[in-house]
């Protein structure tokens, strides 16, 4: 096993947060070819669980003691990291978080703090720690509560669009375990590979809290619809499953995540939206491409911090610059300001963020009220902490005037 902790001590050294940690994982493995399938797998386990908690650890700590609580606490796979963990700890899968956390920050526990017993002043893990910047949470939602789900790998989620019946065969006949949330929406673990036994028309990998958004669209019949940072369409093919007769409009000012849009719609036999590549932010840019088009609905699925999903990429929460969270408001400002110009009389504007923070979700929805005639139907962070998903802030804006700026 040493040439393993050789490798995880290289990887945390190394690996500065600037590229997604699955994509970095992937390069790393590909530059070391000799590590197997199930050394790749242990990697991966260990570089996910130091990212959820290891900034909780105490600092006392040496690297591998602290790698070892992490898997302790937060590790998935128990035929894994079992092996890495030290005996006398009793490591157990079906143990409780706070039994493991007595069990760690117990005073006289041996192996922990080598040479050393921890006393009470000196735990071994405070989560408090693993985000400590001074942030306003969204919607009243505690922050202990929302780390807490830090440390939790959320589930798989699929939205089934058809062939429910061949769909639950099929994940039965391949042991796959599965729960219905509810009628079109799965739960998987995390990572279940649904290629080789289900058709891709039959269903969508999509977030529950993303799913969710949907129940606030209301299509019309012949409806334009404008989703104005559209990202790889999740929203948007939501949206043409609720009501395939609306007109959908697309933008998004990367051209290779809008050619990754449309081969999904063809996936799912779609009729394609028109598209655009621009950046909504910019006022002038968007009225030179966007001309005189005008949309009864726009989806305003902003950049962000995305630290709803977190629990997914933690490498992102724990690089994290807290300085960030105002660059993007202004920036969600920017675009939400300029979309609306866009919008009908009479016209719906859907505000979300992946985001927990207020400073992006209900503080820019209070700026679109006071620069825009919106009247706010409605707010919400879908919390998806009690189902092991994303958390999503959406906001329903009304348009019951023409768009003009307040004195």
């Amino acid at each position: 096993m040493r040439y393993i902790w050789q490798h995880i001590e290289q990887i945390i050294k190394e690996y500065k947060g600037n590229t997604p940690l699955a994509i970095y994982l992937k390069n790393y493995f590909r530059q070391h070819p000799i590590l197997g399938s199930r050394d790749r797998k242990t990697l991966s386990e260990m570089a996910y669980s130091w990212y959820r908690c290891s900034k909780g650890m105490n600092e006392t700590l040496s690297f591998e003691t602290k790698m070892q609580c992490c898997l302790f606490l937060t590790g998935n796979n128990s035929k894994l990291i079992s092996p890495f963990i030290p005996q006398e700890w009793g490591y157990n899968e079906n143990l409780s978080r706070n039994e493991k956390l007595n069990i760690l920050n117990s005073q006289n526990k041996p192996g922990i703090v080598p040479g050393n017993n921890i006393h009470t002043n000196n735990t071994v893990f405070r989560l408090q720690h693993i985000f400590d910047a001074d942030v306003q949470m969204s919607m009243k939602l505690d922050k202990y509560d929302w780390m807490q789900s830090m440390l939790t790998q959320p589930d798989l989620f699929i939205r089934v669009r058809s062939h429910k019946k061949e769909i639950i065969e099929a994940l039965t006949n391949e042991n796959i375990t599965f729960k219905w949330i509810n009628d079109t929406c799965l739960a998987l673990p995390n990572g279940t590979s649904l290629e080789k036994c289900l058709k891709p028309s039959w269903y969508v990998i999509q977030d529950l809290s993303s799913q969710t958004t949907g129940n606030f669209f209301k299509p019309v019949d012949g409806d334009v619809w404008w989703d104005c940072c559209s990202g790889a369409g999740g929203k948007s093919l939501l949206l043409k499953d609720i009501n395939p007769s609306v007109k959908l409009v697309v933008s998004d000012i990367r051209e290779s995540i809008i050619s990754n849009l449309r081969e999904r719609f063809k996936q799912y036999h779609l009729e394609l939206p028109s598209s655009y590549i621009l950046d909504a932010g910019d006022k002038y840019e968007l009225s030179n491409k966007m001309g005189h088009n005008r949309f009864n609905n726009i989806i305003c699925d902003v950049p962000c911090s995305g630290s709803g999903t977190w629990g997914r990429t933690p490498e992102q929460m724990y690089f994290f610059n807290p300085h960030s969270i105002s660059e993007y408001a202004l920036q969600q400002k920017e675009i939400a300001c300029n979309a609306a110009a866009y919008l009908l009389p009479g016209g719906t504007m859907y505000y979300i963020t992946c985001s927990v923070f207020a400073a992006e979700n209900e503080n820019v929805v209070e700026h679109l009220l006071s620069k825009r005639s919106f009247t706010l139907e409605h707010k919400e962070l879908i919390t998806g902490i009690n189902n092991k998903a994303d958390s999503l802030f959406i906001a329903v804006l009304k348009r019951e005037e023409p768009t003009a700026l307040k004195s």
